[in-house]
């Protein structure tokens, strides 16, 4: 027994305990902590310094360094050195890492790699491993173990080297790391695409990578479409590979922004862990092209026609929008399209749908309707109360009819708002979009209308980085809820969208940690929400008016509402209808009878 248990220990000394090596490059990132954050590791180039420790659960030697890691974070975070924690553990998610995190009393942001991808690029070994990045070049300052207190077996009073501290001491005082690197202990971590990395380059282009390219990515790089560049065939692919992983890094692409682990959404256009892992394997592999055809080089897509006409036909009516001259290069601010309504009647819409003059550079359309202010301030702008909202434009999102027995009602003599928002894409053109419409020929059952929040009173200060705002708004009927539209201009940083239902409670619907203000999504429930009478709609912004908001117009102003991009807004637009009285009886008396079984 005694021979095998020295055999075991010789194996676990014989794993290499370093990582990532002094002075070596890390590459940018971005992952959600424990908590539902999203940090970019190099929004943080003004920290003076910053510091991970490598977390897993269940690791003695991390349970026991963390008191100490968290008084040098305490110590040193008013000096400008930023504090994480990183989870690379096979077995670990986001709510066993904020189980642990309450359990032991972490108050420092635990990142989750949970592709492992991240963990993997930086060559981690050990939990409990801790190391040091000086911000202006992202390199490796100091990598090993926090002190010497802590050993496998025994733990001293008081450490006699204080590796970790002693670094960051040396960085604050500009002196060279005199000990850069030392031999850190913990538990090792499991990577099992590492050992399978000679089978990465077998990963079949055709079958398995131009697959996922398709669905989640084509819409918007194909010729003549927003992305920069068209996913045409193999070789372009592999050109802008290595671009393609430094953007599913940093969650840049696809651009999806709602929190995985807060609801479930239709039009959800994120990777799976699965699908992130291949891509980057067979990126890192050399993008190898295989055997088989070619599925991006045979891929046929058009804008050229209505998405919507092969199944309803061509449109009712076609609303043309203000052509607009886009510059070559530049910033072109929000455009705001007046549109008289033309038709003579009520109509009952069964869905509404936009095509793109020139789909390059159109980025979105937000469209609503609703009479005219006719004086005071606002005159000539649509009024702020009962307006409503037809469908709008994005890439990738789909303009589906509205939910089924649902339609939304245009009344006749209103105007049509079209917020459009353009990117120069470096060639003059004229973009000339249209709207169709299409018309039930019966009224439905239930009208679909939407709902909006809007705090008009915001007000950030210069400078802030975190400033939160909400806005509230009661439902006056029970209804149901299809679909939630956050939205801000530039320094727009995060939003959760939710209810406040009768009985005090709130659930939480909508998390977007990630805000980015190029992508105005709209985001469709799978399964509509069912929302009593006399509940809250709630809506958080939070915005980032700090020089680190590389987006930002001017840091040193405060900002109110407006409604170009260079100020701000607290705006949200919640798609429902209410239930008739039948429904609410029937409801009522399915949740009588559900308690009655459980009593």
């Amino acid at each position: 027994m005694k021979r095998t248990v020295t055999a075991i220990l010789g194996l676990i000394l014989a794993v290499p305990t370093w990582s990532i090596e002094v002075g070596s490059r890390v590459e940018n990132f971005r992952l959600y902590d424990h908590l539902g954050g999203s940090h970019e590791l190099y929004y943080y180039d003004d920290k003076k310094a910053v510091v991970f420790l490598v977390q897993g659960n269940g690791c003695p030697i991390v349970r026991n360094a963390m008191p100490r890691f968290q008084e040098l974070a305490q110590q040193y975070s008013e000096q400008g050195v930023q504090f994480f924690l990183l989870n690379s553990n096979l077995q670990d998610s986001r709510k066993t890492a904020h189980d642990e995190a309450i359990r032991f009393s972490y108050d420092i942001p635990i990142l989750i790699d949970d592709t492992q991808i991240i963990g993997e690029s930086l060559d981690l070994v050990r939990t409990g491993e801790v190391f040091v990045l000086e911000p202006k070049t992202w390199r490796v300052v100091y990598q090993g173990a926090l002190d010497d207190r802590l050993t496998y077996e025994n733990q001293k009073e008081v450490a006699s080297n204080h590796f970790l501290r002693d670094a960051i001491d040396n960085m604050l005082n500009s002196k060279e790391i005199e000990t850069a690197q030392t031999d850190a202990l913990g538990c090792l971590i499991n990577f099992p695409e590492k050992s399978k990395r000679s089978q990465h380059a077998s990963i079949s282009y055709e079958k398995e990578i131009a697959p996922i390219l398709q669905d989640n990515c084509v819409s918007c790089h194909r010729t003549g479409g927003i992305g920069p560049w068209a996913m045409s065939d193999y070789n372009m692919v592999k050109g802008f590979s290595l671009m393609v992983r430094e953007v599913l890094r940093t969650k840049r692409m696809p651009p999806w922004h709602a929190d995985p682990s807060i609801g479930h959404f239709s039009n959800d256009r994120s990777l799976t862990i699965e699908e992130t892992q291949k891509l980057v394997h067979w990126i890192e592999a050399g993008s190898p092209r295989g055997s088989g055809p070619d599925p991006m080089a045979e891929a046929d897509v058009s804008f050229a026609r209505w998405a919507n006409e092969p199944t309803l036909g061509p449109p009712d009516y076609v609303i043309d929008i203000p052509a607009m001259e886009i510059p070559a290069t530049g910033v072109v601010d929000y455009q705001y399209h007046l549109v008289k309504n033309e038709i003579p009647e009520d109509i009952w819409i069964e869905t509404a749908e936009i095509l793109p003059g020139d789909p390059s550079v159109l980025h979105h359309v937000i469209t609503s309707f609703g009479y005219l202010e006719n004086e005071g301030p606002r005159a000539g702008k649509l009024k702020r109360k009962g307006r409503g909202g037809l469908r709008g434009y994005a890439p990738g999102i789909n303009a589906d009819p509205f939910p089924e027995d649902t339609g939304m009602l245009l009344p006749a003599g209103t105007t049509m708002q079209f917020q459009m928002h353009y990117t120069p894409v470096g060639r003059p053109t004229v973009d000339a979009t249209k709207m169709g419409l299409w018309v039930m020929d019966e009224p439905p059952k239930h009208r679909v209308f939407t709902m909006s929040v809007a705090n008009f009173r915001i007000k950030i200060p210069a400078h802030a980085r975190n400033h939160k705002e909400t806005i509230t708004r009661e439902v006056p009927k029970t209804a149901l809820l299809y679909s939630m539209l956050p939205h801000a201009h530039f320094r727009g940083k995060a939003m959760e969208m939710g209810i406040t239902y009768p009985d005090g409670s709130y659930e939480l619907l909508l998390s977007v940690p990630n805000y980015d203000f190029n992508w105005q999504t709209s985001y469709t429930l799978s399964e509509p929400k069912l929302i009593p009478a006399g509940s809250k709609l709630v809506q958080h912004n939070w915005w980032d008016n700090s020089a680190q908001n590389k987006a930002n117009p001017d840091p040193n102003i405060e900002v109110r509402w407006g409604e170009q991009s260079s100020e701000e807004m607290l705006f949200g637009a919640f798609m429902m209808r209410f239930l008739d009285d039948e429904e609410v009886a029937a409801m009522k008396a399915d949740t009588a009878q559900k308690i009655s079984q459980r009593n």
